[in-house]
């Protein structure tokens, strides 16, 4: 018998059992893995770096970059957030430091620190850790719960604490006990695209472009980057973790607008002011609004003035040009995973859990924490936010329960 088991071998999982671990000290507390290695994503994040979280301090604004969730997560952020965890690392020994994006990573640059906190950790708290340990059922009983596992064995544990992120099979396993569960559908993807237009320009970025998903709502800003199958960037990235469901629907096939100039507040009079400036000079070798002269080489190409000087330019060519700058149209046919980051949103639904507790509201002494649950968030650092925050009140939650208040 188990105080608790944490069934996955995650970010969630780990900070859950610690956290418990630490409020409950001499809890029997099992960590199953169903594979060999447990914290991968932890190690790949960030390019290996392991973007831990986001320097955004209010809760207010921090709800904000999570397209599911955001509501939800209101009060569970004052309750632990970004200077929680900071002060969490900080106590052992593993200091973070913020980019200018506001990403925050561990002064190391490498994931293996924050991999190796945890270990040691859960170690030092006498956490046990099975891996190669799937689970095939859990069922409510007398005691508590009963984890089936996949070679025949069950445990018996008084809680259960599901994070096992973006799981269809636990999915399932949650539906048969009456979860209602939100359909998964992928999130933070890049966007598939041949253009002429694009071609020779993959590594080119630009600072402030908007992208809008054409007939819809869905616009998002900020850097946009050119890849050798499409865009990229925060831009974008942010627009499919927003518009998720809905291009879903469109089964990935859909057109953007795209401003690659959403900063300049005034683009037609700026460029009528380089035509009195510059009346003699050639369009194609005066790139204007701080963009790449490839980029802007590619738009005059496209406009068809590639001969001309800035006082030739009619006015069904400058409206022309305006158009490639400022709202050109690119079909969209698929996606790409955004590097090895796979995010889905989707999962347990949100009005079935108590997000003061993280506890089921339909089965006593479950408890979700992490993307097991339908909250999911733009890249940034925000997703594993989520997932110190529910596991934190999770393991708080639990460690009251066994402690009989």
């Amino acid at each position: 018998m188990f105080d608790s088991i944490i069934i996955g071998g995650g970010a969630a999982g780990f900070f859950g059992a610690i956290n418990l671990a630490e409020q409950k000290p001499g809890a029997k507390i099992l960590i199953l893995e169903k594979s060999s290695r447990v914290l991968e994503k932890v190690k790949i994040s960030g390019g290996g770096r392991c973007n831990v979280t986001h320097a955004c301090f209010d809760p207010q604004d921090l709800i904000k970059f999570y397209p599911r969730g955001e509501k939800e997560l209101l009060g569970p952020f004052h309750k632990f957030m970004t200077y929680d965890v900071i002060s969490w690392f900080s106590e052992r020994e593993v200091e973070l430091k913020t980019e200018e994006d506001g990403r925050m990573f561990p002064v190391t640059d490498n994931s293996q620190t924050i991999i190796d906190c945890f270990l040691r950790e859960v170690k030092q708290r006498g956490v046990k850790l099975n891996t190669n340990c799937g689970v095939k059922n859990i069922l409510p009983n007398e005691a508590g719960w009963e984890v089936q596992l996949q070679d025949g064995n069950s445990l018996q544990s008084k809680t259960i604490l599901v994070a096992t992120g973006s799981s269809p099979v636990f999915w399932n396993m949650l539906a048969k006990i009456g979860h209602k569960i939100e359909s998964p559908v992928p999130s933070l993807f890049t966007f598939n695209i041949k253009d002429k237009r694009l071609e020779g320009l993959m590594g080119i970025s630009v600072p402030d472009a908007e992208v809008v998903v054409k007939d819809s709502d869905f616009a998002e800003s900020g850097p946009l980057l050119i890849t050798h199958w499409g865009l990229s960037g925060p831009a974008v990235l942010k627009l499919s973790a927003r518009a998720a469901k809905e291009l879903h629907q469109r089964k990935y096939r859909f057109s953007v607008l795209i401003n690659f100039i959403a900063g300049e507040d005034n683009p037609r009079q700026a460029l009528a002011d380089i035509r009195r400036e510059h009346p003699a000079k050639k369009v194609i070798k005066l790139p204007l609004f701080g963009l790449p002269s490839r980029l802007w080489q590619s738009m005059i190409n496209t406009v068809g003035v590639a001969d001309k000087n800035f006082a030739d330019l009619s006015t069904l060519q400058t409206d022309a040009l305006l158009r490639e700058l400022t709202a050109a149209e690119f079909e969209v046919n698929g996606k790409s995973t955004f590097k090895e980051e796979f995010v889905t949103c989707g999962g347990v639904s949100l009005g079935e859990i108590d997000m003061r507790t993280m506890e089921s509201r339909i089965r006593q002494g479950l408890y979700f924490a992490g993307e097991v649950v339908d909250i999911d968030a733009v890249t940034g650092g925000f997703n594993f936010q989520a997932a110190w925050t529910t596991s934190h009140i999770a393991a708080k939650a639990i460690s009251q329960v066994l402690l009989g208040k």
